[in-house]
């Protein structure tokens, strides 16, 4: 079944009226990269950029071209942590939002027993 509306678009026009689905697409995008999934979190940053500020904007604020950072959030990109932490610094300040993380010890569970 063919698709009838381009998936950059819709994602664009939830962003652009929901507030709260702006902010979660790029806090799933930051837990994405603490938890070490960084294929992940590049298709989330770039389809965050795509649907709010746009990559001349990020490209102007973190002194990078613009091409060079879509093809750094490319699945085929390799980001290195100093760009890759400047587009997230400058998409928190931009979103007016900052992340902090947070540990937590991962629920034990319990072993289920053997019958028999």
């Amino acid at each position: 079944m063919a698709l009838t509306r381009d998936f950059k678009e819709t994602v664009k026009d939830r962003a652009d009226r929901d507030p709260e689905f702006r902010d979660e697409l790029l806090t799933e995008a930051l837990e994405a990269i603490v938890c070490g999934d960084v294929d992940v979190a590049k298709v989330m940053l770039r389809d965050y950029i795509n649907a709010t500020v746009g990559f001349e904007r990020v490209g102007k604020a973190v002194d990078k071209d613009p091409k060079s950072l879509m093809r750094m959030l490319s699945s085929c990109g390799n980001p290195n942590v100093k760009n890759l932490f400047s587009v997230t610094r400058f998409l928190q300040k931009d979103a007016g939002v900052q992340f902090s993380v947070v540990s937590t010890k991962p629920k034990k569970t319990k072993k289920p027993k053997l019958v028999g």
